[in-house]
């Protein structure tokens, strides 16, 4: 997570993909940026890939932050945060508190759809099952502002 490569950076969009993203330009974060964003979410509220990307755009005056690296850091977040939980460390990012877009909870986060309803609920929120996905119920009105 802490290897950065050449990021962040902004690129600019050729067509077809400036037309598909509705813009000119895609920031691609950092993973360590995904993480802070990640890290910001208290107790209680919840965030959305899509929030994520968002926050990414702005920050760096980009028209979209890319989806790709967003999601994928994401991840590299939940499970890094997992790891240091199992060595003890107590001041974790709070994966579980970013949502898929809809509301749904993630089945690639460390210990699947399992972990990540519990602790949803030990927070607070309600979980309700939609055919094969499971979405936190209004998870609109627990979402950050972006």
């Amino acid at each position: 997570m802490h290897d950065s490569k050449d990021l962040p950076k902004v690129v600019k969009l050729k067509e077809p993909a400036s037309i598909h993203w509705h813009g000119e330009t895609m920031a691609i974060p950092a993973p360590l940026e995904v993480d802070a964003v990640m890290r910001r979410v208290p107790t209680g509220k919840l965030i959305t890939i899509a929030e994520i990307r968002q926050q990414i755009a702005k920050k760096h005056k980009a028209d979209i932050g890319c989806p790709l690296t967003c999601g994928i850091f994401v991840w590299i977040a939940a499970n890094a945060a997992e790891e240091e939980r199992e060595a003890g460390k107590k001041d974790i990012t709070p994966y579980w508190r970013t949502l898929k877009s809809g509301g749904e909870v993630n089945p690639k986060f460390p210990g699947g759809l399992k972990i990540q309803k519990m602790l949803l609920l030990k927070e607070g929120h309600k979980i309700i099952q939609k055919g094969k996905k499971y979405l936190v119920y209004d998870y609109q009105k627990h979402l950050i502002k972006v």
